[in-house]
């Protein structure tokens, strides 16, 4: 007899308790449960019998605050046994005094410390802000006092940036001293019967901290002392933030001077009876000096008084006799000065200064009595030390790039009042986002705090080793 298949045979061979007995899976969700936290736990339990604070991290701190790292106490405030969750700008005042940016920011702009500078991103520079809290304020810049003179409208180098202030609206070099870089950066006579040379950058830009022997430089020169000061000039209005470190002396390239660059190949020499040259002073000091070498001179060699005029002839072609005359010592010094300043005041100190004649009248004691002189007006020399003011420029990190790649105008520049400054254009090529450029957020060039203004802080920390009694 055939069995009967229907939906009631066939549910009774279903279990209806099977969810009652366990499974596998089942078995694994309660160990996870139980077993994990227990774990958890312990390992938090035993962290705390250590004192390792790092399980309650978010993360590891900068390089500049790794030290800190089971001190959470210094930047968080302890509330019934637990830490706030973020650290306040008094807990970083406590340690770094940051002054404002400036002093006519709009309230607004005034930004926490922990906003632009966020911990526990591992070992990163701290002070690298992103362009975004930049941008804030800069992105549509306002002040309290009205409408400032800075660009408005900057996101970030690329978005904004406008060009450098030494070269917009025409700008001029305010320089005093005639060059013209294009006839030296191609081979050039060293002095008047010299070889041939080729000068190179360096040869006269330097920074002051590089101690190299100077190729075109005296000697005699760097050790006098001069009565003029070496100091440059700023050139242009500094109205910026001070750094936050101090300088190294390889930041910026130090005025050129005659003594070190120039004395080599430009003599000063003033009379054929004698090798050595007039010192590069004020035109009183030079007058003094020609006026006591000739005095010297003539009285170690009296009988150069009688002046005999060679035979030669004049404008008509007609033979001149010769002509003697026998001059008193201070007619003969007289003479002869006159002759040596009007070789050097027309011709070599002109050739590099901006020259008045007449410009002034000085009296001087000699041996002979009390003589006044009129000597020209020399204008003081004007070189622009910092072309940059409101950016941090380091020559010393670009020093494996060749000076020609970045001031290319200098090869081709025939004007003292060139700028030869390279432009924004040319620091993009390599300051731009993206793995293969080098940095080119805000920060490297830009800083935020004053630090011209800050203060001295009081210690208050120990060192990590003697909090916890050396172990």
């Amino acid at each position: 007899m055939a069995r009967t298949r229907t939906t009631k045979t066939l549910a009774q061979r279903i279990d209806l308790n099977y969810f009652k007995r366990p499974t596998p899976f089942q078995r694994a969700k309660v160990l996870l449960s139980v077993v994990v936290p227990l774990l958890a736990i312990g390992w938090i339990g035993c962290r705390e019998l250590v004192r390792d604070s790092r399980v309650y991290s978010s993360g590891p701190m900068s390089e500049a605050h790794a030290v800190l790292e089971q001190q959470c106490g210094v930047c968080h405030v302890g509330k019934t046994g637990e830490f706030s969750s973020k650290a306040t700008d008094s807990a970083c005042l406590a340690c770094h005094d940051g002054p404002v940016h400036h002093d006519n920011e709009v309230a607004a702009a005034v930004r926490a410390g922990a906003t632009c500078h966020a911990e526990h991103r591992g070992r990163i520079e701290l002070s690298a802000a992103g362009d975004q809290s930049c941008a804030e304020c800069h992105g549509h810049l306002k002040v309290a006092s009205g409408p400032g003179h800075y660009a408005q409208q900057i996101n970030s180098l690329e978005d904004g940036h406008p060009e450098f202030a030494a070269l917009r609206e025409d700008a001029k070099d305010p320089g005093t001293i005639k060059l013209n870089h294009a006839i030296h950066t191609k081979p050039i006579r060293q002095g008047p019967n010299g070889p041939m040379v080729q000068l190179q950058c360096e040869d006269c830009h330097r920074p002051a901290a590089v101690n190299a022997a100077w190729p075109y430089g005296d000697e005699s020169y760097v050790v006098a002392e001069a009565s003029y000061g070496h100091e440059a000039q700023p050139g242009l209005p500094r109205d910026t933030l001070a750094a936050p470190r101090p300088a190294t002396g390889r930041e910026r390239m130090q005025p050129v001077r005659f003594s070190t660059a120039c004395a080599g190949c430009h003599l000063l020499t003033f009379d054929r009876r004698f090798a050595e040259g007039v010192p590069h002073d004020k035109t009183e000091i030079v007058h003094g000096f020609v006026v006591t070498k000739f005095q010297e001179y003539i009285r170690n060699h009296p009988e150069e008084l009688r002046v005999v005029r060679e035979p030669k002839r004049d404008l008509t072609g007609k033979p001149i006799p010769p002509d003697a005359r026998v001059l008193t010592p201070s007619d003969w010094v007289r003479e002869r000065t006159a002759a040596a300043e009007e070789l050097l005041w027309r011709k070599t100190c002109k050739q590099c200064h901006e020259y008045a004649p007449q410009g002034q009248t000085v009296e001087m004691t000699t041996r002979y009595g009390t003589e006044q002189a009129a000597l020209p007006r020399i204008s003081e020399a004007r070189a622009t030390s910092r072309w940059l003011p409101h950016a941090k420029f380091d020559h010393d990190a670009h020093r494996g790039f060749s000076c020609a790649g970045c001031h290319a105008q200098a090869l081709t520049s025939t004007e003292t009042s060139d700028v030869l400054v390279p432009g924004i254009a040319n620091c993009k090529t390599c300051h731009a986002p993206g793995a293969h450029h080098a940095e080119s957020r805000c920060f490297e060039c830009h800083t935020y705090h004053d630090w011209g203004k800050r203060k001295e802080m009081k210690a208050m920390f120990t060192l990590p080793a003697l909090e916890h009694g050396g172990r």
